[in-house]
């Protein structure tokens, strides 16, 4: 049974992150310039929440506000209500808690220590990259070619 420490392992575990102080536009900066879609916000070294494209897209525009104006602070997702998995709970463990908090990012913690972040698409891929290989192997067994 793979586990998210093993999307990892693929993946990496780059993690990139803001400051709280800084403005929405250098975090969309960031995003764009890393192609990710989301960053850790950062307050005295620890971690303060998350900020998304889902919290651009809903919290900007939708609120009169201006991203070159506006501080991370003021539309991240506090890390008191983000959702965050451990490294050693499986994929599917991890793609029912996207699905039950409606997210498509998630911190992964090891130890109490931010370790990586996972999205709902590394998750989705890495189980059917593992049904693929079952099916494969299923085939090979029935057709005793393998």
């Amino acid at each position: 049974m793979l586990k998210v420490k093993d999307v990892l392992k693929k993946k990496g575990r780059n993690i990139w992150s803001i400051s709280l102080n800084e403005t929405v536009y250098r975090a969309l900066e960031l995003m764009a310039e890393k192609d990710i879609g989301a960053l850790i916000v950062i307050e005295s070294g620890q971690i303060a929440g998350i900020f998304t494209e889902r919290d651009y897209a809903r919290k900007v525009i939708l609120k009169g506000k201006a991203s070159k104006e506006t501080l991370v602070k003021e539309l991240m997702t506090k890390k008191e209500v983000m959702y965050s998995i451990t490294s050693d709970k499986s994929v599917e463990e991890c793609l029912a808690l996207f699905s039950a908090a409606h997210c498509r990012h998630m911190p992964v913690y090891e130890d109490n220590i931010l370790i990586g972040l996972v999205t709902i698409g590394d998750i989705a891929n890495t189980i059917i990259a593992e049904q693929k290989i079952t099916i494969s192997n299923l085939q090979n067994y029935i057709t005793g070619s393998g």
